[in-house]
C-alpha cells in the first residue's frame, strides 16, 4: 500500500486552492460503486477505513479532515451515471469509482471537464486509460495484463484456438479485444466468441452454451462479472461441459467471488473443480497484514457476511492517492 502514496505527489488535493493561504476543515471525496455487489461489499468499508485512517493521522492532511460522500450505481449504467454527476454538484475534489467500466466511459467525459479526478479500483476494460482520459487513474490492474497472461497459458499448451464467453458490455468486449491481440502474438486465436447479454436469464445462457458446445474448441475462456459468472457454470454443469474434454480459464472475477465467500466456496459448487481461473497478486506485507486484520474485525463488529478481495485492497489504496504527502 505505501505504492499509492507515491502516487499522491501529482494528484488532487495539491491541486486544491487553500482559500486565502489557509487549509479548508474538510474537502469532500466521492465513491462510487454498487453497495449491493461481490466487489462493492469488500470496497465500501475498505474505503471507510480507509478515510478514517488518513483522519486519524494528523501527518497526512495536517488539520484538514476528509468528509466521504457515497452513492450507490445499483448496477445499472445509466443510475452510475446519474449518481456521478450528483456528487460532482456536492463539491468533491475528486471520485473514487466508479467500479463498472461501462460508467466508467460515460462520465470520463464529463470530468475531463469538471476537472473532477476518477480514481477507479474496478474498472479493468483496457480502453480506458490516461491517454485518452486524462482525469481517469486507474488503482487496479488493466485486463491487458490477465489476457497476456492467458495467450501465454494457451501457447505453453500449444492451444491454437479457444472460445471467448464473455458479457456484452465494455468490460467483457474491452477483455475479450485485448484477449485476441494477446493470442494473436503466439500465432493462436479466438475462434468463436459466445455474447452474453449483462441481464441474460438461464435459458438465454443455456442457449448460448448449447452453441459454444457445437464450436470445435474445447478451450473456453471466461470473461463476465462477479455477480452472475457462477450461473455459467451451473447451467453448464447440466449441460455435461464440466466433464473431461473441456478446459476452462476464468478471469480474475471467479476469484473476488471465492474471496468474498467467508466459507471458503460456495455450496453446491464441487463441479468447479479442475478450472484454471486467474487471481490478482498482491505481495505480502506487514502492511497488507495490518490491513486484513483490521476489515475483518470491522466486518465483524458490522456484521457483514462477505469477505476481502483484492478489489478491496485497491479502494483502500485510492482513497490514500487522493491524499498529498505534505
Amino acid at each position: 500500500m505505501g505504492a499509492a502514496k507515491l502516487l499522491a505527489l501529482c494528484l488532487v488535493l495539491a491541486a486544491v486552492a487553500w482559500t486565502e493561504g489557509k487549509r479548508p476543515r474538510a474537502v469532500k471525496v466521492g465513491a462510487l460503486f454498487d453497495y449491493d455487489s461481490t466487489i462493492g461489499l469488500a470496497a465500501q468499508l475498505a474505503i471507510e477505513l480507509a478515510v478514517e485512517d488518513v483522519n486519524a493521522d494528523r501527518s497526512v492532511l495536517a488539520g484538514t479532515r476528509l468528509d466521504l460522500i457515497t452513492a450507490d450505481t445499483n448496477c445499472s449504467g445509466f443510475v452510475g451515471t446519474v449518481q456521478a454527476l450528483q456528487l460532482m454538484e456536492k463539491n468533491v475534489v475528486a471520485v473514487v469509482g466508479p467500479q463498472s467500466s461501462v460508467i466508467g466511459h460515460v462520465i470520463s467525459h464529463f470530468v475531463n471537464e469538471l476537472h473532477v479526478p476518477l480514481l477507479s479500483f474496478a474498472a479493468t476494460d483496457p480502453t480506458l486509460s490516461a491517454s485518452e482520459y486524462s482525469y481517469f487513474l486507474r488503482s487496479t490492474v488493466s485486463d491487458y495484463y490477465q489476457m497476456r497472461a492467458i495467450a501465454s497459458i494457451a501457447s505453453y499448451y500449444q492451444w491454437k484456438e479457444v472460445t471467448a464467453i464473455f458479457v456484452d458490455d465494455d468490460y467483457g468486449r474491452g477483455g475479450v479485444s485485448a484477449l485476441g491481440d494477446a493470442l494473436a502474438t503466439k500465432r493462436s486465436r479466438i475462434s468463436y466468441k459466445a455474447v452474453i447479454p449483462p441481464d441474460a436469464n438461464k435459458d438465454v445462457i443455456s442457449d448460448i452454451l448449447f452453441k459454444v458446445n457445437m464450436m470445435e474448441s474445447r478451450v473456453l475462456v471466461v470473461h463476465v462479472n462477479p455477480d452472475t459468472g457462477l450461473r455459467i457454470f451451473s447451467i453448464a454443469n447440466e449441460l455435461q461441459m464440466m466433464t473431461g474434454g473441456y478446459v476452462w480459464i476464468v478471469t480474475d472475477w471467479l476469484a473476488a467471488v471465492l474471496d468474498s465467500s467467508k466459507s471458503g466456496y460456495p455450496k453446491n459448487m464441487s463441479y468447479m473443480q479442475g478450472l484454471i481461473a486467474l487471481r490478482q497478486h498482491i505481495p505480502d506485507s506487514a502492511a497488507k497484514k495490518k490491513f486484513i486484520s483490521k476489515w475483518n474485525t470491522a466486518a465483524r463488529k458490522r456484521k457483514i457476511a462477505s469477505g476481502l478481495n483484492s478489489y478491496g485492497f485497491y479502494a483502500y489504496d485510492s482513497v490514500w492517492i487522493v491524499c498529498p504527502c505534505d
